[in-house]
């Protein structure tokens, strides 16, 4: 990796950190917390290196498939023990989990599998540094959230920091 890349990682962290930054609230944060974010970062990690490495081209509706089985192995047991299986069904929860099941679910992991077949892996990482600014930016045009001006710039340095790892290497030609 080129320093403009490691430069762009920091930037697109900072400019994470800057966006979040008003909303943080360390005091609600417990080390199980903690934890589960860090595994999950970890995991998210791990597996976009591991499906480049190993699995560069597979159809992504098989992919798809079992990652959604296996999420659904690991999960069902936990929400029949924890939930109370009541549902009311609101245009507002219809909504919500279209969205979650198409946009996010559907058209998010197969863009990312796109991506990781025709990227490189530390490309396409970086591009998660883009969710909480582009949620932020959803937030302030959907439901009027404020965006203040740490934010605001938060964004510019994020998107100049993805800007700057995902831009491909200048190629110099060679002299005759």
């Amino acid at each position: 990796m080129s320093l403009l890349q490691w430069l762009g990682l920091a930037l697109g962290f900072g400019g994470v950190l800057l966006v979040m930054w008003d909303k943080l609230a360390l005091d609600a944060l417990s080390g199980v917390s903690i934890a589960w974010a860090l595994l999950a970062l970890v995991s998210i990690t791990s597996g976009t290196l591991y499906q480049k490495r190993y699995c560069p081209s597979f159809d992504l509706r098989s992919g798809a498939l079992i990652q959604f089985s296996a999420a659904l192995l690991l999960l069902l047991p936990l929400a029949l023990f924890v939930e109370t299986h009541q549902v009311q069904w609101t245009g507002e929860l219809v909504f919500a989990l279209a969205w979650l099941v198409l946009v996010l679910s559907v058209g998010a992991i197969s863009l990312l599998y796109h991506l990781i077949e025709h990227g490189e892996a530390t490309r396409v990482a970086t591009l998660f540094f883009l969710t909480p600014l582009t949620t932020s930016a959803m937030a302030y045009l959907l439901f009027g959230d404020e965006l203040s001006g740490l934010a605001l710039a938060g964004m510019f340095v994020g998107i100049t920091g993805v800007a700057l790892a995902t831009r491909k290497p200048d190629v110099v030609a060679p002299e005759p």
